[in-house]
């Protein structure tokens, strides 16, 4: 149940940020870039996962393998930053409190869902804790 509530609340704050609420700003460009940085991860990520392995929910499928080779090997949760990559371009181009507040709750959100998918991952897997060690948790060599 807590995996459904949190994938919910990670898209309907993507939904908020995504209505037209507010004009394009001088930083069309930036927020572009930032944009295809975080698709550009977010591609990479996805494949590295053999098929069927994916998962949108932070729980752990049945016959899952932890993938730690490609991008994996920089940092644990490569989708949450492509995520926020994007949606903080989105926040660049259409900047207003109401996109900041929401891009907040969305980071909030979202380290919520990385800690709990953490959490059963080391509940699940021996060389998730070797694998913790040797890698960042969401930014490269920082975090």
């Amino acid at each position: 149940m807590k995996s459904k509530i949190l994938v919910f609340l990670q898209f309907f704050i993507i939904f908020l940020m995504l209505l037209p609420f507010g004009s394009h700003t001088l930083y069309l460009y930036p927020g572009l870039f930032i944009t295809a940085v975080g698709m550009i991860v977010g591609f990479l990520a996805i494949g590295a996962h053999k098929r069927g392995n994916f998962n949108i929910r932070p729980d752990i499928k049945e016959s899952c393998e932890l993938v730690t080779h490609s991008i994996y090997a920089y940092v644990r949760h490569p989708m949450y930053l492509s995520v926020l990559l994007m949606m903080l371009g989105i926040t660049v181009i259409y900047f207003s409190y109401y996109e900041l507040v929401l891009y907040l709750l969305l980071v909030i959100t979202l380290l919520v869902k990385l800690t709990y998918e953490e959490h059963l991952w080391q509940c699940h897997s021996e060389v998730y804790e070797a694998y913790k060690k040797r890698t960042k948790r969401l930014i490269p060599f920082l975090f």
